[in-house]
């Protein structure tokens, strides 16, 4: 799903917002989250899930291609972790989806 996916999904489901609007309120949304990362702070949606920032040290890694010693600098990675509403609606329609799919059969050409 991309960003012009969910203005198209909140326009249709609230008629009354112009997509011009809707589009703004995704846009602010994504900002305010982004915003907050950047501060450093902990962004939790309940029911979805928690947004942070991880720190990873400065390390010395490797060039794959030429097996040479590289620096690599320390840096802060954003980090997902779902919620437990999350975690069980996408597991259950796994095993929904894997229920509705037919058996594989092992058929033999004699």
């Amino acid at each position: 799903m991309t960003r012009s996916d969910l203005v198209e999904i909140l326009s249709a489901q609230f008629p009354q917002l112009a997509h011009r609007d809707a589009e703004l309120s995704v846009k602010t949304i994504l900002d305010a989250l982004a915003q907050a990362l950047d501060d450093g702070h902990r962004v939790e949606i309940r029911g979805f899930g928690s947004f942070s920032v991880s720190h990873r040290s400065a390390r010395i890694g490797r060039n794959p291609r030429s097996g040479e010693q590289v620096a690599v600098p320390e840096k802060r990675i954003p980090h997902f972790k779902p919620g437990k509403t999350l975690r069980e609606l996408v597991d259950f329609q796994a095993h929904d989806k894997q229920s509705s799919q037919p058996e594989p059969t092992d058929s033999v050409d004699a």
